[in-house]
């Protein structure tokens, strides 16, 4: 496998693939649902069922207009910083799979960014009955900076009536709406902590690995 060497190739190869379809699907559900619609994907599984949010992943906020602005700027801050550090990565030859969690996590970050601060001016309100429209005459519902993400995932399935915890038993195993940049964010995130250890050592193999070698050479 040709290992990728340049930003641009992180972002062509994960980010704007991840991009793409999270806001095609966004995009799509704004567009064709009114807030509350729900539509089986997997009956019992899981389904499509339009929300927004103002806050982070899974639906998680600050209150107010002030924590919306600060969650929005805080967004925009973690994106660059994140952008920066995938370069340093690749000057540093770091591990494949850390690249590649970066990138998703980075393609998770842009895509809700997106929401946040561009879907308030160019659509206008989703409401109960109500499917919002794009540039539409009454204009859109929020500043720029300002708007909701858009959350359309939703788990349906239920612990079993034989879960051994009581208080659990009928309850949703997963209850937040999620959307395609919520789960680029975790599988990067996840995928880090699970293989952190192997991430992280190979700089210090590499590192190692080469300084045995110029010790060979300097006693050849």
């Amino acid at each position: 496998m040709r290992r990728i060497q340049s930003l641009g190739g992180w972002f062509l190869a994960i980010v704007l693939p991840v991009l793409v379809a999270d806001q095609v699907l966004k995009i799509w559900i704004k567009l064709s649902f009114s807030i509350g619609q729900q539509r089986d994907l997997i009956p019992g599984l899981i389904e499509l069922q339009f929300i927004e949010n103002e806050g982070m992943a899974f639906g998680w906020a600050l209150p107010g207009m002030a924590g919306k602005l600060l969650l929005t700027s805080f967004r925009l801050v973690a994106a660059v910083g994140l952008g920066f550090y995938l370069k340093r990565l690749l000057k540093d030859g770091a591990h494949l799979g850390l690249l590649a969690c970066i990138s998703f996590i980075w393609a998770g970050a842009i895509g809700n960014i997106i929401d946040s601060a561009v879907y308030g001016a160019l659509f206008s309100r989703s409401s109960w009955g109500l499917i919002a429209e794009f540039l539409g005459e009454g204009g859109g519902y929020a500043p720029i900076l300002m708007g909701n993400v858009v959350d359309m995932f939703h788990f349906t399935a239920r612990w079993p009536s034989w879960w051994p915890i009581d208080g659990m038993r009928s309850y949703e195993i997963f209850p937040p709406i999620w959307n395609l940049a919520d789960a680029a964010i975790s599988i990067g995130v996840i995928t880090l902590l699970i293989s952190q250890r192997r991430f992280f050592a190979e700089p210090v193999e590499k590192e190692i690995s080469e300084s045995a070698t110029s010790s060979e050479e300097g006693e050849a």
